[in-house]
């Protein structure tokens, strides 16, 4: 018999669910083909192929689940808002879990069909899972090619609130490393300035005041690389508090402070929009961060 089309697609057709939550229950065990329990969405079903989703499992695991952004600003072509730290933007390799674009798509449905992946629609640009902030995403197709263009014009303006472990030697600078991910470590490793290894990530970082043993910085980046602000200070034997990842396990003199989440906050965002308007939107540091300082 032939086959027809991938499991996730002909789900989506009768859902109101989004591609990457019909991708999650495909793969919590919540879907059965002829009666048997299928767990990747690229299996093939055929035309007479019987297909049942436990509606009620979920209904209710979606209803407890998804948060409710907090909305900054939105018209008929954007949405910002503020992302939480601890949620996932989108879907990652082995992670099965409850993310920005599901929060998304529960605001505003028709975000489902935006963007060139269904798992990340009107994703256009991202931010760590333990790290918080301002993001934006666009509603539909002309406003997604419009915001992508602009960040990889870097036209867009991004400045972030970040606490560091020690001191920079200097009140402002530059941090100029090329990154390349590590074979055996998940981790980015920032490359020496005359190495041509890696990609260009550049890094900017005014020093706002010294606590402790501890720097809070304004730090503004060019480029929008994986991890670039942990890997970069990481390099300088600053690493962000917080961090799990670019973590040192010993400091001179260092006493490290609790802190479930990274000291990583995306405070501004300044981009043309497409309405013509140029925009700075500002999300003040969460109530947690506040506390450390």
């Amino acid at each position: 018999m032939k086959k027809t089309e991938r499991l996730d697609k002909i789900i989506a057709k009768q859902s109101a669910l989004s591609r990457s939550q019909i991708q999650k229950n495909i793969k919590d065990g919540l879907v059965s083909v002829n009666g048997t329990i299928v767990t990747t969405p690229h299996f093939f079903v055929s035309l007479h192929d019987r297909v049942k989703i436990e509606k009620e499992k979920v209904e209710k695991k979606t209803k407890i689940l998804i948060p409710q952004l907090n909305i900054l600003y939105e018209d008929n072509d954007v949405i910002v808002f503020e992302k939480p730290a601890g949620l996932l933007v989108h879907e990652a390799p082995g992670k099965h879990e409850v993310t920005v674009v599901d929060a998304l798509a529960k605001h505003f449905p028709a975000i489902k069909k935006v963007g060139d992946n269904p798992s990340r629609p009107g994703i256009v640009h991202r931010l760590d899972k333990l790290a918080s902030g301002v993001m934006i995403a666009a509603k539909n197709q002309k406003a997604f090619d419009f915001l992508k263009e602009q960040f990889s014009g870097r036209k867009v303006k991004k400045e972030y609130l970040v606490m560091v472990y020690g001191s920079p030697s200097q009140t402002t600078g530059t941090i100029n490393f090329r990154l390349v991910r590590s074979k055996d470590k998940g981790r980015m490793v920032a490359r020496p300035e005359l190495s041509e290894e890696g990609k260009e990530a550049i890094t900017h970082f005014e020093v706002i005041k010294k606590i402790k043993a501890s720097t809070l910085l304004s730090v503004k980046i060019e480029t929008g690389r994986t991890h670039q602000i942990r890997a970069h200070f990481r390099a300088l034997n600053l690493p962000v508090v917080g961090d799990p990842l670019y973590k040192k396990t010993r400091m001179k003199n260092i006493k490290f402070i609790p802190l479930p989440r990274l000291f990583l906050h995306a405070h501004k965002l300044t981009i043309p929009l497409p309405n013509g308007e140029t925009k700075t939107f500002v999300s003040p540091l969460p109530k947690e961060l506040e506390e450390i300082l």
